[in-house]
């Protein structure tokens, strides 16, 4: 499980391509602190470290068909920086929100305006009936856990701070840009009781 507080930006050092799958060699900060079999939130995505070199402070992920398809795993290439963020520590503190690492969907950024003193990003994605944001409830962007607000069935805005700004890939992405989805779990059980009480459609 993980929070949605980014940890460290990575850098894309390497993509290579084997059969299907795909692999990425990552660059981060605490990649000596890693271990093989270990999970790792990549810009939102729960992926397993394959792969370590300490001595050049990288570890390769490994995306399978079915990832690539559903997120946006197949536009990364070398130099592009990830939001990381390792499992939640038995007795750490919950700063976020529950975040599994399982994307639901990609969305579009419309528009980024700066605010003069914070930047508000508005986002489109594809109706669904467990594609849900509400008012003030969490949605989690490229692993960032947020606050959404201006919510319809198909898009949402969210504003972000100096810091999130400064320590995270939101200072690159652009309008046009495509990001990781994970809508909120509880929201999402809340959808499929009532879907099959035959009370939500969509």
């Amino acid at each position: 499980m993980f929070t949605g507080i980014i940890e460290a930006v990575g850098t894309v050092v390497a993509v290579e391509n084997e059969g299907t799958n795909r692999h990425f060699t990552i660059q981060s900060p605490f990649a000596g602190e890693l271990k093989i079999d270990q999970s790792v939130a990549h810009d939102g995505v729960c992926l397993t470290v394959v792969a370590l070199n300490p001595a050049a402070g990288t570890h390769v992920v490994t995306a399978i068909d079915e990832t690539l398809r559903k997120t946006n795993l197949g536009q990364w290439q070398p130099g592009r920086h990830l939001n990381l963020e390792r499992c939640l520590a038995a007795g750490g503190r919950f700063d976020g929100h529950i975040v599994q690492g399982h994307v639901d969907a990609t969305a579009e950024c419309l528009s980024v305006q700066d605010q003069d003193g914070s930047w508000l990003f508005r986002f489109r994605h594809e109706a669904g009936p467990q594609r849900l944001t509400v008012e003030k409830g969490s949605i989690t962007i490229n692993g960032v856990s947020l606050t959404c607000f201006d919510s319809t069935p198909t898009e949402f805005s969210v504003a972000i701070i100096p810091y999130t700004y400064a320590h995270t890939g939101f200072n690159q992405l652009q309008a046009g840009d495509r990001v990781n989805l994970e809508f909120d779990i509880v929201g999402k059980y809340v959808a499929r009781l009532l879907a099959s009480q035959g009370l939500l459609v969509g």
